[in-house]
């Protein structure tokens, strides 16, 4: 995506949104709404902009109704960094895990990486000339290997100076035969040496017009070399690279203040040029060198100051936390405050928290970072706890709450069709690389709802998530036999699906484990 898309109106978002989520209303509402308030905020003066703060959202459903991939679709229509993090891998401070800061420090790093590939893709055609560059001067060098005195010193190589020793020789033979042979009038010797310095023009006119001949046929051979590169006729040809040698980052646990936190150590970027670069030589197809020269070619033309900048700037204003499972941290401990276990950093772990939702400056390798200006998603089912166990510092951070429904059998239907990412698409795309058309109709879709409904019923509701587990069942003998079937032709009605899951739904223990 070129552009970011935050200029959308909600009602466009919720239109987008709709492509790819069923049902959930009110969901798609609220985040459409927080959106666009990022667009209203930016168009305000620079002395107010600075006192909106976004407005956090509490998404509260069982699992499977969508709330991930709400917030995720959020993020990819703003063009915004987006994290999803899991709020029980986080520890009170001083006990061993994560500490909470190190949602940011991913935050940034996602920013990075996605500012990278943009600026990649704008300098991807540069970078492509230049790798094509590199492997005609390979193929065919621009200047030749060079002989004589003239040439030789220019490549580094010792000269040619048998020229020059035999012109010395010459003027001190003549120098001694002078002495015993009469005195040649001086005009003699004028014209002589005249003579000779026609001779040397003439030669060195001549050496150049073979030099430039010799060039202008090179650049011919040159023009078409680079032709051919670039329109990859020769991809398959083989050639010499050099390439630097990939060095094994040291990975290592760091004590650092905020807690233990797991880091990988770059040495060579410590010591920069400290430690040469190691280098060797790998035979590789030209389609492949190509690859290679246009990512280093790439990586020399991007400004990584102003890439950082930038990736920064965008986590701190556009930037997107999806915080799931904020229940299993709510809820008083066990035994009145006074019990121990797994309980004992709930209520220190939502304070933690509170900080960063609240807005706070956290230190990462590309500098400070302030977390006052990015959206904060929270989620949870909350079946045995409820939003009022959180702290209600939390809860005030979190003034949005919107409450997600249970999927029905009519959702079930629809997930399966409507969006651009249905899984009966799915299913039918990917058994047409092996030649095998599958034809789902409508009575099957209807089939397969009631299925998901019932077994969801009956057992845990796992919301739409119970359909990959249905469809994979349902097709798992024509998936293991489609590259060996005879009949390339399937057609999927209701009957087939009672007659491959009959036995699971009938049989309330075997469903339990299998679906």
């Amino acid at each position: 995506m070129a552009e970011s898309n935050e200029d959308m109106t909600p009602r466009e978002i919720v239109a987008e949104l709709d492509k790819y989520i069923v049902g959930q209303k009110n969901a798609k509402r609220a985040v459409a709404v927080a959106l666009r308030n990022r667009y209203r905020r930016r168009l305000l003066a620079d002395d107010l902009r600075d006192e909106v703060i976004p407005k956090n959202i509490l998404m509260i459903g069982p699992t499977g109704v969508g709330k991930t991939e709400i917030a995720r679709r959020l993020a990819v229509l703003a063009r915004a960094p987006f994290l999803k993090v899991e709020a029980t891998k986080f520890t009170e401070v001083g006990y061993v895990g994560r500490d909470v800061d190190s949602m940011i420090r991913d935050l940034v790093q996602i920013s990075i990486r996605m500012v990278e590939a943009e600026k990649v893709i704008e300098v991807q055609k540069a970078a492509e000339e230049r790798a094509v560059n590199r492997i005609v001067e390979i193929l065919q060098p621009s200047k030749p290997v060079q002989k004589g005195r003239r040439r030789g010193s220019e490549n580094g190589e010792m000269p040619d100076l048998s020229h020059d020793i035999r012109r010395m020789m010459g003027t001190l033979m003549g120098n001694l035969d002078a002495k015993d042979s009469p005195a040649e009038s001086t005009p003699a010797l004028e014209q002589k040496s005249e003579q000779k310095e026609e001779r040397e023009k003439l030669d060195n006119s001549e050496a150049e017009a073979e030099e430039r001949k010799d060039q202008a046929r090179r650049d011919r051979i040159r023009e078409r070399l680079r032709e051919q590169v670039a329109s990859g006729v020769r991809d398959a040809d083989e050639i010499d690279i050099t390439v630097e040698e990939s060095q094994n980052t040291p990975f290592m646990q760091v004590f650092s203040p905020q807690g233990m936190e797991e880091m990988g150590m770059d040495m060579q970027s410590m010591l920069g040029g400290m430690i040469p670069k190691k280098q060797k030589q790998r035979r590789v197809s030209i389609g492949e060198a190509k690859q290679m020269f246009t990512q280093e070619e790439a990586q020399m033309l991007i400004d990584r100051d102003a890439l950082v900048r930038e990736a920064v700037q965008r986590a701190e204003q556009s930037g997107i936390i999806f915080v799931d499972e904020i229940d299993k941290i709510a809820g008083p401990s066990r035994g009145g405050g006074m019990g121990g276990g797994p309980d004992v950093s709930r209520e220190g772990v939502q304070r933690d928290i509170l900080p960063i939702i609240e807005g706070s400056t956290v230190n990462t390798k590309y500098g400070p970072v302030r977390t006052d200006f990015m959206l904060f998603i929270a989620a949870g089912a909350f079946h045995v706890s409820k939003p009022s166990d959180l702290i209600p510092e939390l809860q005030g951070r979190l003034p949005i709450r919107v409450e997600l429904e249970n999927l029905t059998e009519a959702d079930f239907q629809r997930i399966l069709t409507e969006p651009r990412n249905a899984l009966t698409r799915q299913y039918t795309a990917l058994l047409e690389t092996e030649g095998v058309r599958v034809d789902f109709t409508e009575d099957a879709i209807v089939e397969l709802a009631h299925v998901a409904a019932e077994v969801n019923r009956r057992n845990e509701n796992i919301g739409a998530r119970r359909l990959h587990t249905v469809l994979e069942r349902l097709l798992e003998e024509v998936s293991f036999d489609a590259p060996d079937m005879p009949d390339k032709e399937i057609k999927v009605d209701a009957e087939f699906v009672r007659e491959r899951l009959a036995d699971i739904v009938k049989d309330e223990d075997l469903s339990r484990y299998i679906l």
